[in-house]
Order: C-alpha cells, then structure tokens, then sequence
C-alpha cells in the first residue's frame, strides 16, 4: 500500500463473501481502477480451511487488478495464502511479532496495518513497533464496526497524524461518499469502506466516492 497525495479507497470486505461476492467485487474493483488500492478479507467464525477457499478467489481477483490483499486478524491465514498485509486488532500482537511469525521472505514485504481506535499513543505505539499504516475510527456510527460507546475520533486526529508522521493512516467506521470530505481535507491516505459499498450497488458507490475523491 504505497499512497502519494490523493486519498485512496480501501475496501473491507462484508462478513459472507460466498455465492456471487466474487462478481461484485471484480466489478467495484473494475469501476474503482486507480482509486481501490487494498482490499481486507475478514470473516470470521469459520475453520481455517474454509476461510482460505473462500478467500483464493478473491485474492485472484485482487492480484488482477493490481490491489493488495489483506487478511483481517489472522496472521496464519495470511502467512498461509502469503497475502499482501495483515491487519492487527489491538488483541492480535504487534506488527513485530506479526513479520516474525509470516518468516523471513513474506514478513519483510507483508503490509502490516494496525487499528487505534481514536488513540494517539496507540498510533506511535505502532508505528514504533513497525506497522506500515494505522487505522483510526470508528469516525461514523458503523455495523463493521460496533464498538458502542468506543471514543469516537474527530477528523483533527487524522490532521495531527498526517501533520507528523511519514506512516499512512487509514480513516475507517460509517464512511460515505456524503460524509468523507472533512476526513479527506484532513489528510486521510485511505478510507476504509465497508457498507457504504456492498450495501447497495457497488459500481454506483465506487462512482460515488471517486466523485469525491478525484473531483
């Protein structure tokens, strides 16, 4: 996940990725060419041999039109499939111990992201550890991501970030073609879009964003 100036659209995948999600995301990532930079596998619940079948098709999709893919959580089934990236909650280690246990090879390419929630230390603390991006949010009410009464960041923190340091950061939680800009003037690298997309129809929605974010 390498960013420039331009805000980028980072596509995290719904929780059933099954029967034609296949379809759909080749078509987002068709309409979203140039704007849809990573995509996240996340289920969650499923026995490690099922979750890789469903995920192979979507890595190929992803590899085809030139977009990292990257595992949610589970730094086996990243190592396993040698996806692009993993993302870290804040119970699943630190970037460091994540590139050890992906080995030598994959651990020095991988794209290690982290979420901080609405937390600057949290954010130095992984970038200290090594991570390649930081995520912060939920900035918007979201299903993906319900944490009920988590600290909800305001689009300065994204400001303050960007202002200082070099690591990209990723605005994620309910975000909109309607309700993007103050996090993009803020300097947001990605936008981490969930429902916004697969709630709907996701050309429409891809079309919607880049309205937005290559006006």
């Amino acid at each position: 996940m390498t960013q420039e100036h331009a805000t980028d659209l980072y596509l995290i995948s719904p929780l059933e990725v099954g029967g034609d999600f296949p379809q759909r995301l080749e078509r987002a990532l068709a309409a979203g060419k140039g704007l849809v930079t990573a995509f996240q596998f996340r289920v969650k619940g499923l026995e490690s041999h099922e979750t890789a079948t469903l995920a192979e098709p979507l890595q190929a999709i992803c590899a085809e039109h030139d977009v990292a893919f990257i595992v949610n959580d589970s730094v086996s089934l990243a190592k396993r499939l040698k996806a692009d990236g993993v993302h870290l909650g804040q119970g699943d280690g630190d970037p460091k111990e994540a590139r050890e246990e992906l080995g030598p090879e994959l651990g020095r390419t991988a794209q290690i992201g982290v979420t901080c929630h609405a937390s600057r230390h949290l954010a130095m603390e992984a970038g200290e550890a090594g991570a390649d991006y930081v995520a912060f949010g939920a900035f918007f009410p979201s299903t993906t991501k319900d944490k009920g009464d988590a600290e909800r960041p305001e689009p300065e923190l994204i400001e303050f970030w960007a202002g200082l340091f070099e690591i990209p950061c990723v605005a994620i939680g309910g975000i909109t073609p309607d309700n993007c800009v103050p996090l993009v003037e803020a300097g947001a690298d990605f936008l981490a879009v969930s429902g916004a997309v697969w709630n709907g129809d996701e050309v429409a929605a891809i079309e919607a964003f880049a309205k937005v974010l290559r006006a």
